[in-house]
């Protein structure tokens, strides 16, 4: 458990999503449930802004996983119905192979008229490459850009993009991967991410003003990301939100981490302010 936060390594590394869906539907992960219909509200608006370009923009969608953000946005299906799916008795004793057959048909009944192009990138290349494989993504990349700049493949990809989205990643990444990507693009770019209480956002924040854009928190209300998985868990998310000037009566100290929405898109610079877990003050 790295800084008190479990850490689920070995699903993301398998051949197919089975483990994920099996490991985190009991921890009720549901944050892609929340940002189902705010990325597609989203997304749409994006596309519908003309950028000078040719060409519908790509959505970027970070720390992908298995491409369960394009299975929603892209297709006529319910996180509900994904956890069902995959922890039925059906797929049990399934191969990989069959099961990437049988998801393949599964996501092109399903497609949605007004699919967009989507992009995945995770540093888990069995995770990108089984999403592509069944469809979800039109292309795939496990580049780590804490670490280095976008390879070659990457980077021809990435003046496609227009928007970038991120649910639970924020705990993994930091303004490094957000710096080199928006260091490539071509196109206006907008960032929508659901970012855990537990850290802060505010680097991020200054790396995006930095490059045009200005972001703004939902303060409305926070969107519950998964159960703990034991008493340390909550202890350590209790006392990072405390750290940061957050107040977890209700969220956090009732057993769930807690996410704040956050929209980026080219404005004003960013005037820092005031960072706690509901967002910078004043963005």
């Amino acid at each position: 458990m790295a800084s008190g936060k479990a850490r689920f390594d070995d699903i993301y590394g398998q051949a197919d999503p089975r483990a994920y869906f099996t490991r985190l539907g009991p921890l009720e992960y549901e944050i892609p449930h929340h940002a189902q219909p705010v990325f597609r509200r989203v997304a749409a608006e994006r596309t519908a802004l003309d950028d000078g370009l040719p060409g519908v923009p790509a959505v970027l969608d970070l720390c992908c996983s298995y491409g369960i953000n394009a299975a929603l946005l892209n297709h006529d299906v319910t996180l509900a119905e994904l956890y069902q799916r995959y922890a039925s008795p059906a797929v049990r004793d399934m191969s990989t192979a069959e099961l990437a057959a049988w998801d393949k048909r599964f996501y092109a009944e399903r497609r949605r008229p007004d699919a967009l192009p989507v992009y995945g990138l995770d540093v888990s290349a069995p995770a990108v490459g089984y999403a592509r494989e069944v469809g979800l993504l039109d292309a795939a990349f496990s580049d780590d850009l804490e670490q280095s700049p976008p390879g070659p493949d990457l980077a021809r990809a990435l003046p496609d993009v227009g928007l970038i989205t991120l649910t639970g990643g924020g705990s993994y990444i930091t303004e490094r991967t957000f710096a080199r990507l928006l260091d490539a693009a071509r196109r206006p770019v907008w960032v929508s991410a659901f970012v855990l209480r537990t850290v802060s956002y505010e680097p991020v924040v200054r790396a995006l003003a930095d490059r045009g854009l200005r972001t703004t928190a939902d303060t409305s209300r926070t969107y519950p990301q998964r159960r703990f998985t034991d008493e340390r868990e909550r202890r350590y998310a209790i006392e990072a939100v405390r750290a940061l000037g957050g107040d977890p009566a209700g969220l956090e100290e009732a057993g769930h981490f807690h996410s704040v929405r956050y929209e980026s898109r080219p404005g004003a610079p960013w005037q820092p302010g005031r960072e706690g877990p509901e967002g910078p003050e004043g963005a």
